[in-house]
């Protein structure tokens, strides 16, 4: 949040903050924490739902970035926490626009894996052929803002600086374990196949970490665009 301040050129601290695509609201509560005005927006029912039991003082709307339910030049910030690759681009870039006062920034964010992390970036790999037959695939690092940046737009119409942040938290191995487990890829592939690939892991991590406590490292890659 210091380098969306920094990027943005402005503080969270009384900013009209919209976010999009806000899920339970994990990004949205320390947004309010910060001082932000903020509102979220969410088109999930379920999430929505989530939401409004773990934020009750926090305003929430139905909607999605593609078609923002929010007024024009009416946010000092929008963020996009892991929320970006659901929209459209070429939809969603206009409507940032739309929403966003003149001089205000859209932040996007992702947390990746810090693949330069020895024993990370085996357990990715060994996830990407253990899943291969589900459409898994090895992580590619994504680096230098002109990248990123076509990613997030391919239209070239914002011009977006690139900051990678990193962090990390000491977590017990079966928290590290469910925390994978519950990755969309895992669910598809089914119980029994995940279970195979879980209990090797627990088996190749406890050998890492014999503590029982494993370091999390990820970077988060943060994408920060003033409206013109």
């Amino acid at each position: 949040f210091e380098a969306i301040e920094e990027l943005a050129g402005r503080t969270l601290d009384g900013a009209r903050v919209a976010d999009i695509g806000a899920g339970t609201g994990i990004a949205t509560g320390l947004l309010h924490a910060r001082g932000a005005e903020v509102v979220a927006v969410e088109p999930g029912t379920g999430m929505a739902e989530q939401f409004r039991r773990t934020h009750p003082g926090i305003p929430i709307v139905r909607g999605d970035g593609n078609d923002l339910p929010l007024l024009t030049d009416s946010a000092d910030l929008l963020t996009y926490a892991q929320s970006w690759h659901w929209t459209d681009p070429a939809r969603a870039v206009p409507e940032a626009c739309r929403v966003l006062r003149p001089g205000g920034a859209l932040a996007l964010w992702w947390n990746t894996y810090a693949l330069d992390v020895d024993w990370i970036a085996a357990q990715v790999d060994r996830v990407a052929e253990h899943f291969k037959d589900y459409g898994a695939q090895a992580a590619v690092e994504v680096n230098g803002n002109g990248v990123r940046s076509a990613l997030a737009d391919p239209t070239g119409r914002l011009d977006f600086t690139h900051r990678v942040v990193r962090w990390s938290r000491h977590v017990p191995v079966d928290t590290h374990l469910a925390n994978i487990g519950s990755h969309s890829l895992f669910l598809v592939a089914g119980e029994e196949h995940a279970g195979t690939f879980l209990t090797e892991q627990r088996r190749i991590l406890l050998e890492l970490f014999p503590d029982g406590i494993v370091e999390e490292t990820y970077d988060v890659e943060l994408l920060v665009a003033l409206n013109a």
